[in-house]
Formats: structure tokens, C-alpha cells, sequence
């Protein structure tokens, strides 16, 4: 399936910034599951740009940008052909062993609550997920929220992103080692953000793409963008600026086929 991006972020300030650097996690690398046909980073004032891979092996782009700054979008436009995973099998270079994604971070520390959950659920990604599912209510991805995985089975709601978060930590509950994958996704259409899913390893069958928001295996919807541990880790965009002031942020997110298949 040929898939195409058009990604849209844009800042304005409240009063002119005098420098931005900022950490871009927004290209797709190659694997067996999908190839980058064609990928582009447009910045609309002057800005260096910088590609190397961070330890995770996501492709990272370094922006610097001097100011005066009043406002600036950065437009990402690509192509990527994937294929069929079969069982959601990732085949794609790693850098790390399974056992680094048993790790907690501040936003997917367990509670009590979670671990009762776990226990409870039984053996397998399925059967998590399915548990989690029953307790969380799904809702459409809103602005850039990052709600910790306990805060969202506590609040009984979570967006896709959020959920993918909350069933990484759910399975490293059950010493299972699990990343929360950044991508795109067909099915989301227009949006807001990109979508999150996660990768679980077994130790016969290898890493494991899940789609907690779909409750099935990874397919050829989704293209894969940025591993970490959680959200935060895999966030598009992040960085800091030099100035006063506020920011606003305003993110246009269209995922199409090419062709206009369904």
C-alpha cells in the first residue's frame, strides 16, 4: 500500500523568540515492512537542519533557528509503500536489547490498580489489552495532551496515543518487554496528531506491532516513525527557545492512499 503524509506543525509567539533549536522525530526509516519512497522537511524561514540517529535507531532531525522568530511551520510531506506484517511481526533494525524496554518512566510507573488489572487479565497481548480496553473508554486524539498511563485507567478514558502508553506499561507489569511505536495510521484520516501503538517481544516469536486503539495486529495502515518508552520519548517535535513570551502550537495532520483507495 502506498501511503502519504502531510504533516503540519506550526508555533506562533507572543512576542519574537531569539533562537529555537528543536528535536524533530518526524521520518519514517526502511524496513521490511515498509520503504520511504519519498520524504521531505520543509521549514518556512531560515533554519539548519541536522539528520543523525539517536540510540533508539530513529532517524532525528536537529533544527536551529535564529530569531527574531515570530512564528514557524514545519511541513512534513512523504510517501511510504508498506506491506502486510505477518501477525504484526517488526522486522526493523534495533539497537537495543529486549530486556531495556522492561524499564518504568514517570509516565508509565504502575500503580496498585494497574498491577490488580494485570494479574487478573491473564497471559498474552490480547488478553492485556482486552482487560484494558474493558476499563478504558476510547475517545478521538485532543490537542497534545500526555496523561500518565495510571492517571488514564484511573480516569477510565484515554486517547489512542494514551492508550498505547497505558498497554506498554500494563505489559512490562507482566515482564513483557514492550515500546511505544509514533506513526502514522490510514484509518485516522484528518487529525490532529499522529497516531501511537505498541511492540511487544516474545522470545520465539520476536518484536510484535499491536494496535491497542484497533485491538488487532499492526497491518499495512501504519507507518512506523519513532520508538521509545513512552509518548514523551517518541514526540515529533521537542525542544526548547530563547525569548519571552507565549506560544501556541497548531498541528494539521492528513493520511492518504495514494490513488485514493480505500
Amino acid at each position: 500500500m502506498r501511503i502519504l503524509v502531510d504533516h503540519r506543525t506550526r508555533y506562533a509567539f507572543s512576542e519574537p523568540q531569539h533562537r529555537l533549536v528543536q528535536l524533530l522525530r518526524m521520518s519514517p526509516g526502511d524496513s521490511d515492512e515498509q520503504t520511504v519512497i519519498d520524504w521531505r522537511i520543509h521549514v518556512d524561514c531560515d533554519a539548519r537542519l541536522r539528520e543523525h540517529r539517536d540510540g533508539f535507531g530513529n532517524r532525528v532531525t536537529m533544527l536551529y533557528a535564529e530569531g527574531p522568530i515570530e512564528a514557524i511551520e514545519i511541513a512534513v510531506q512523504g510517501e511510504v509503500l508498506t506491506s502486510v506484517p505477518s501477525g504484526g511481526a517488526v522486522r526493523a533494525p534495533e539497537t537495543l536489547p529486549p530486556p531495556f524496554y522492561l524499564r518504568d518512566t514517570e509516565a508509565t510507573r504502575p500503580d496498585a490498580a494497574l498491577v490488580d488489572l494485570v494479574r487478573e487479565a491473564g497471559e498474552g497481548i490480547e488478553a492485556i489489552v482486552a482487560a484494558l480496553r474493558e476499563q478504558v473508554r476510547l475517545e478521538a486524539a485532543s490537542g497534545d495532551t500526555h496523561r500518565p498511563a495510571a492517571e488514564c485507567l484511573a480516569r477510565g478514558v484515554a486517547h489512542p496515543r494514551e492508550m498505547a502508553q497505558l498497554a506498554a506499561c500494563a505489559l512490562r507489569v507482566a515482564n513483557v518487554p514492550a515500546r511505544y511505536v509514533s506513526g502514522y495510521h490510514l484509518g485516522d484520516g484528518v487529525g490532529c496528531a499522529p497516531h501511537g501503538w505498541i511492540e511487544a517481544y516474545g522470545d520465539d516469536a520476536g518484536w510484535h506491532g499491536f494496535d491497542p486503539w484497533l485491538g488487532q495486529p499492526i497491518d499495512e495502515r501504519h507507518v512506523r516513525v519513532a520508538i521509545g518508552l513512552d509518548m514523551a520519548g517518541t514526540a515529533p517535535v521537542a525542544g526548547s527557545r530563547l525569548g519571552p513570551g507565549k506560544e501556541m502550537l497548531d498541528v494539521d495532520l492528513r493520511v492518504d492512499q495514494a490513488g485514493g483507495g480505500a
